[in-house]
């Protein structure tokens, strides 16, 4: 089975630096500062998507300027500390790989964001393929999911997305595709249930106690 993660919220703890790194981006530039839930609201986006669903009314120079401001405190407050995966991530990860599943990601970081932070976790090498928004459409789009499923010769039915955000789960039920959802991520569980998914997580490892995952191990 193929098995496909957002990164950000449903993997790696990095709502709060995601979140602090925009509001100082918009303190450096003067821009009004944004209440931590709207900017909860955005994660999960293309950085261009997030910072024009923030700022509809700025130019497109100036979201240039809030790009660079942003991409500089977010990796100031990186090299004070990175963020942490979930609990029981990397246990978890391993028994997929171990039993022969492919593992995905489909996110909305950009590649030298995604490459930055595999190297710091000694990920390169990990996950059997990825997608960044800006290599091809930002979610809710499916592109990213269509890419990977022409990729891994798998139909929808044979894979699951799994994330935090209404994103996540709106771009895999656009194209039939299994979605599951966790509660700990950017966007309240209750949002997510409207995209009916196939499993709600409190726990990453909880998993692996999916039906379809444990018939498709057998």
């Amino acid at each position: 089975m193929l098995l496909i993660f957002d990164w950000d919220g449903t993997l790696i703890d990095s709502k709060q630096k995601i979140t602090t790194a925009m509001q100082l981006a918009a303190e450096d530039l003067g821009w009004p500062v944004h209440e931590d839930v709207k900017i909860h609201n955005i994660i999960g986006l293309g950085l261009p998507e997030a910072i024009r669903s923030l700022y509809p009314a700025f130019s497109v120079g100036d979201l240039q300027r809030m790009r660079e401001a942003y991409a500089a405190r977010f990796l100031t407050l990186e090299a004070e500390g990175h963020s942490n995966l979930f609990p029981r991530v990397i246990e978890t990860l391993d028994w997929l790989r171990g039993r022969g599943h492919s593992l995905a990601i489909a996110t909305g970081k950009s590649r030298k964001g995604l490459n930055r932070v595999f190297n710091n976790l000694g990920f390169a090498d990990y996950f059997h393929s990825t997608r960044c928004a800006d290599e091809t459409a930002s979610k809710p789009n499916p592109m990213m999911l269509n890419e990977l499923l022409a990729e891994f010769d798998v139909d929808p039915m044979d894979a699951v997305m799994v994330g935090d955000t209404e994103y996540d789960l709106a771009m895999a039920r656009s194209i039939n595709m299994p979605r599951i959802a966790v509660s700990y991520g950017a966007h309240h569980i209750s949002r997510l249930h409207a995209y009916e998914p196939a499993l709600c997580l409190d726990q990453f490892d909880e998993l692996l106690a999916w039906d379809r995952l444990a018939g498709a191990d057998q």
